[in-house]
């Protein structure tokens, strides 16, 4: 389980296919403090630490993955979000988060503001999940507050911080998110389709 609060920012340093499979070596600043078989969110999904050497650990993304998130977009280079499991002693500063990314979505829109920045993401709707305003999101592994919130679409504003210390800053119109919408919110709409059906 995790908070969607990111801890680092990683580097992609080696993308290697096997079968149907991808793995991936990222250096970042807790790399090192890792070990074999921990559970860790890469943008939003949650990977087990398969290998760990100085600076950079490896992980594994089966076919299953690749299929339901983007991480089959990332290449050399690529700065991901990364968040370790959390502790139950300490502070839940964003909301619960699985790591099980429910879909993805397409940036629509980047609006630089004056100290803030709006994204605007579009979503498949005909799956079922649904955001409510002011309620919370997970892109790309990040807990943020979802505002003008559509059938298919909905918007978050970035402060400064969030920019310069998650992938965001690299995030254009086009490209595509990991999205996990709230566990809370995913089983009321469940018990709403059942009640109606």
């Amino acid at each position: 389980m995790f908070t969607g609060i990111i801890e680092t920012l990683g580097k992609v340093e080696k993308v290697v296919a096997e079968g149907n499979n991808l793995h991936f070596t990222i250096q970042s600043a807790i790399s090192h403090e890792l070990k074999i078989d921990q559970s860790v969110a890469h943008n939003g999904v949650c990977l087990t630490v398969v290998a760990i050497d100085g600076h950079s650990h490896t992980v594994t993304a089966i076919e299953e993955t690749l299929n339901k998130t983007s991480l089959g977009q990332l290449k050399l280079g690529s700065k991901v979000n990364l968040e370790r499991c959390m502790q139950m002693n300490a502070r839940l500063d964003g909301h619960i988060v699985q790591g099980h990314v429910d879909q993805t979505a397409q940036c629509i829109l980047v609006n630089e503001l004056d100290g803030s920045w709006e994204y605007r993401f579009k979503y498949d709707g005909s799956t079922g999940n649904v955001t409510v305003e002011k309620g919370s999101i997970c892109v790309n592994g990040i807990s943020l507050t979802v505002v003008n919130s559509e059938v298919d679409e909905f918007s978050v504003f970035i402060i400064p911080y969030t920019f310069e210390h998650t992938n965001l800053q690299e995030v254009k119109v086009g490209d595509t998110v990991n999205l996990e919408f709230d566990i809370i919110g995913k089983y009321v709409a469940r018990l709403m389709d059942k009640a109606t059906h």
